[in-house]
């Protein structure tokens, strides 16, 4: 029997799921806290209640949360509640433990690599491909929606990114948070290429006409800034 193990798609669902650092807060809050609604783990998150009912899908697709109606003894509507399904602890979005992984990971790349921040950045590509809320089939993005789904990208990670469009045809991305700022400071090259990579490799998967050119890492004192080119007319 071959010792490969195949991931299932149910597998595959959980691990895109706990992709976002968003999804990951939202599982740790229901497991502190069972039998929340949507009102509340907005509060709680500090997102829109629409964001958090889409985050909430994606959990519960994969069989992490489950919903559940409140049992109600008063006049009125039961809310919907939910809870996290019971799978061993929560994961934690800012464990020193995945710091340290990240730096391993890093350092060993850089060691090992002919190349290593070509090498991070395909990386990114990929992953970036493969986390990005992608279109319907032969749905082609405006230019508008694309860069939507890319800023949401960006935040679901941790990047507090803010998009600069004055120029329609070459916005800016200013990066204002790090999520792996202490492993970036040693290891520059390889968490800047991945980085990069995710984005190019987001707008690559959902068939955008943008280009990014580039990450240059504190181009401002607080900040990092991604210039883009688009191709085509904006939509």
């Amino acid at each position: 029997m071959s010792r490969h193990r195949r991931e299932t798609p149910a597998q595959l669902r959980v691990y895109r799921a706990l992709s976002s650092p968003v999804r990951a807060r939202l599982l740790e809050v229901l497991h502190d806290e069972p039998d929340l609604d949507t009102a509340e783990l907005a509060q709680r998150l500090d997102l829109h209640v629409n964001t958090v009912r889409t985050h909430l899908g994606v959990l519960e697709d994969a069989g992490l949360v489950e919903p559940v109606t409140e049992d109600r003894d008063r006049p009125g509507r039961p809310r919907l509640l939910y809870r996290a399904v019971a799978r061993g602890p929560a994961p934690d979005a800012a464990d020193d433990g995945y710091r340290f992984l990240a730096t391993i990971l890093a350092s060993s790349l850089a060691a090992t690599s002919q190349d290593p921040a070509a090498t991070a950045e395909q990386a990114g590509r990929a992953w970036g491909g493969f986390v990005v809320d992608q279109p319907t089939p032969l749905a082609r993005l405006g230019t508008t929606e694309a860069l939507d789904r890319l800023v949401t990208l960006l935040e679901e990670f941790g990047f507090a990114p803010e998009l600069e469009d004055e120029d329609a045809d070459q916005p800016r991305l200013v990066l204002r948070r790090c999520p792996f700022l202490d492993v970036a400071r040693e290891h520059q090259d390889v968490v800047c290429s991945i980085h990069l990579g995710l984005m190019r490799g987001a707008l690559d998967q959902i068939g955008a006409s943008i280009e990014v050119e580039d990450l240059i890492p504190w181009a401002r004192p607080t900040a990092c800034i991604s210039h883009l080119t688009v191709t085509t007319p904006s939509g």
